[in-house]
């Protein structure tokens, strides 16, 4: 974590939707990039439930029904997967209560639930201020606040310490509620405490961590309950514990809590002579414990000041959501007028990220041309922007050539599509064939509809910084119909937008449209289908053979094809591209033997790229601007290459947040494409009828004189894959002018059901001119869990 100077704070602004108004007392949790907000108070108690979406700036309102609770505030809110629990809480002033709400997020259900009562004993009584953790499949719920009085109107406190556990059934309902017998000294009665469940990675069983609440007086008492032996304990703690607080927040993320805001005693207090704190104030400080070594670690301190809004205001009973590695904080109360018995309200929304992104995928390759890329990788969430950097074989040009001057040529030799004659192709990485891959659903032809791009923080991939990389939003977007998931009577409820889009991917060659498509208002459970063009080159098969061996070794990523009842997932990503024999490979003049230099891209916002050229550093001097915490090269100051043609290339991605520049991906390597050959097929589709399927493509966009024919090929099972599975073979089921073809049941019984990454059934399609065979679009068919045959 970055030392307290160095926390990179970010408000958030130009958010679109309904803001709800100001309030504390309010929960929140976090469904993917969801943060959903329910209950608080604020002149009155809230009971609308407001999400918002970390990945699209947006708030909205879903639509729920069924068993709306009443507004509550100071409640327990946890959420398992889609379900999220709401027990007890405010209702009105001086009533609180006792009852548990289910809401299943997928279809924004509300239900009330009655869990049975503990074997002995009595269930909960009605309270606010309690702690409600969740581990595995049962919740657990400490102290809180109870009213002694009979009237609502005559506030009668008593703070409570007891212990009760609520065991849930499997994706919906609860079983009851049960007391355990603990061991150790028990913690104080308190309320307005944090509670949290932290296991740790290697060893031992899951503990939760109670700190902090109010019982007349604050608390900085840290207690740990072992859920295995049930046995209460104080651990010793190392470092500078935060002042004593209530109505603080407390977020787990790695293997630290992380402690913010609250209320604390008023500076000069003296908290052990005056055990009931007449005068409170709020605190912005902010720290974490390291769960593992128990030692506090201070990052805002209570005396800091900030002048310059840089970070959050002092505020007590706001909310705070970890997603990812980042802490969202919103709205609580940021003081309290003692004379005038009123309190004032945040409205602000900020995040923190904790620490560096992890590395995004492998870079995957959509489409291939002479000279350019277009390139992928899969999105990291709550990232910033992504640094894509390139490295050739080719001599490198330092920063004296002209950037505006043709590429250098020489030395080039052009990598010819040499013609297979066996009907076993080699397994050799010059005779693999690179082709896109995509995954169509088992029963259902996917269309097209034009719909605008909605992306998390821009309508197109913009670059952050100057780059020579083209903005991939340039192309002609489309919309795969989306596929909804089987629920039932109520599948079109008004929704929320949706927290994660799945990739649908087909394939398009050199010069043709790739799209992308945008969150749309759906149930969260469902998936937004997206499709995005590739093609590649490589080697090609130009006769008649009826048996072909691929390696997949190198293949970067698959798609998904499910059942027609469920979400399908698309992908078409190229693999990666193996470098000729031919390709030039002298090593770079001025660097040393198995060093690789590395050239920038550029920096962008969005996961994909269109690059054509890439910027030379200065031979021994770099010129260093910031991005947050990151440094990047002034790319004012640089000189561009353009790419070359039939030239290999080397990728790798890395993203970036508050905390800087994380890791790098793995490398992938591609190659320019060679001019006169075909692209790739495009817009790959898969429908049943009564022979078996019905497979059909479009032209290559680019064919680059008459297209002569198509051959299409599936994989078989054989010996030989069983002993590698990494090395398809394919026999070829089609070949002429037509651009679609029937796939029989007896083929497709004979077909080989690839589990490398999810079943599927995997197809080849490529297309000839004059001068030979150009890339392979491949499809993986998602055949789910079923290892019978496909059409079963």
């Amino acid at each position: 974590m970055a030392a307290p100077s160095l926390l990179n704070w970010r408000r958030v602004s130009s958010f679109t939707g309904p803001v709800p108004r100001a309030r504390h007392g309010h929960r929140a949790v976090a469904i993917r990039e969801l943060m959903i907000i329910f209950g608080g108070g604020n002149e009155g108690i809230a009971d609308e439930l407001h999400v918002y979406n970390t990945a699209t700036n947006q708030w909205f309102l879903p639509a729920v029904r069924g068993d709306i609770p009443p507004g509550c505030a100071a409640h327990g809110f946890v959420c398992d997967g889609t379900r999220i629990l709401v027990f007890g809480g405010m209702v009105e002033y001086g009533r609180y209560s006792n009852e548990l709400y289910e809401l299943q997020a997928s279809r924004w259900l509300w239900k009330k639930v009655k869990p049975h009562p503990p074997p002995s004993g009595l269930p909960p009584c009605p309270r606010l201020g309690h702690s409600f953790s969740l581990y595995g499949n049962k919740c657990y719920l400490f102290g809180g606040l109870a009213n002694e009085s009979e009237d609502s109107n005559n506030n009668v406190p008593r703070y409570l310490n007891d212990f009760y556990e609520l065991e849930l059934q499997h994706g919906s309902g609860v079983v009851g509620w049960s007391i355990p017998v603990t061991k150790g000294v028990v913690p104080s009665p308190r309320e307005s405490h944090t509670a949290v469940i932290y296991c740790k990675k290697d060893s031992g069983g899951p503990k939760m961590y109670v700190f902090g609440g109010m019982c007349g007086a604050r608390l900085d008492d840290l207690w740990q309950l072992d859920l295995e032996t049930m046995s209460w304990s104080k651990p010793e703690t190392k470092g500078t514990v935060p002042l004593p607080r209530s109505l603080h927040t407390a977020s787990v993320i790695g293997n630290k809590m992380y402690i913010f805001g609250g209320w604390v005693p008023h500076k000069g207090e003296n908290t052990e002579t005056s055990p009931h704190d007449c005068e409170w104030r709020c605190t912005s400080s902010f720290s974490y414990l390291n769960l593992d070594t128990t030692e506090w670690t201070t990052l805002v301190s209570d005396s800091q000041e900030d002048k310059k809004n840089s970070r959050p205001r002092p505020r007590a009973g706001h909310c705070a959501v970890a997603i990812g590695t980042r802490l969202y904080f919103w709205s609580g109360r940021d003081g309290y007028k003692k004379a005038l018995n009123s309190q004032v309200c945040c409205k602000d929304l900020w995040y923190l990220d904790t620490e560096k992104p992890p590395a995004p995928s492998q870079v995957q390759l959509i489409k291939a041309t002479t000279n350019s890329f277009h390139v992928k990788w899969d999105e990291v969430s709550t990232v910033e922007g992504y640094l894509l950097q390139l490295s050739t074989d080719l001599p490198y040009q330092a920063a004296s050539s002209d950037s505006s001057a043709a590429p250098n040529m020489q030395g080039v030799r052009m990598d010819p599509h040499r013609q297979g004659s066996n009907n076993i192709v080699p397994n050799s990485i010059n005779d693999t064939i690179n082709s896109t891959k995509t995954e169509q659903p088992a029963t259902k032809e996917t269309s097209m509809k034009n719909k605008p791009d909605f992306k998390a923080l821009t309508d197109s991939n913009a670059i952050l910084y100057p780059s020579l990389a083209s903005n991939a939003s340039n192309h002609n977007s489309h919309v795969v119909d989306m596929l909804r998931k089987n629920e039932g009577p109520h599948t079109s409820a008004n929704v929320g937008v949706l927290s994660s889009c799945l990739d649908v991917r087909t394939v398009i060659p050199e010069t043709s449209v790739s799209s992308t498509v945008s969150s749309t208002q759906t149930m969260v459970t469902q998936q937004t289908i997206k499709t995005e063009s590739s093609s590649t080159n490589g080697a090609v098969v130009k006769d008649e053979t009826s048996l072909t061996t691929f390696s997949t070794k190198s293949e970067v990523d698959e798609t998904y094809a499910l059942p027609a009842t469920k979400i399908s997932r698309v992908e078409t990503h190229a693999t990666a591209m193996p470098f000729s024999k031919e390709t030039p490979s002298n090593p770079v003049a001025t660097m040393k033997a198995g060093e690789r230099q590395w050239c920038d891209v550029g920096i962008f916002k969005n996961n994909t790229a269109l690059v054509s050229q890439f910027y030379l550093l200065p031979k021994g001097k770099q010129s260093i601007s910031k991005v947050g915490n990151a440094d990047v090269p002034d790319y004012s100051l640089l000189k561009k290459q353009d790419l070359v043609p039939g030239t290999g290339y080397r990728f790798r991605v890395a993203a970036i947040n508050g905390c800087g520049i994380g890791p790098f991906s793995k490398i992938s390597e591609f190659k320019t494409c060679i001019p006169g050959f075909p692209g790739a097929p495009s817009a790959v589709r898969i429908s049943k009828n009564v022979e078996g399927i019905h497979l059909s493509w479009e032209p290559p966009t680019s064919p680059s004189g008459n297209i002569l024919e198509y051959s299409a090929y599936l994989a078989i099972r054989t010996a030989q894959i069983q002993d590698n599975p990494s090395q398809l073979v394919f026999m070829r089921i089609y070949c002429g002018l037509k651009t679609s073809c029937t796939v029989t049941a007896g083929q497709l019984a004979n077909a080989h059901i690839d589990y490398t990454s999810r079943p599927a059934i995997v197809f080849r399609i490529s297309a000839k001119n004059e001068k030979g065979y150009g890339p392979a679009t491949q499809v993986r068919w998602l055949q789910g869990n079923n290892k019978k045959a496909p059409l079963n």
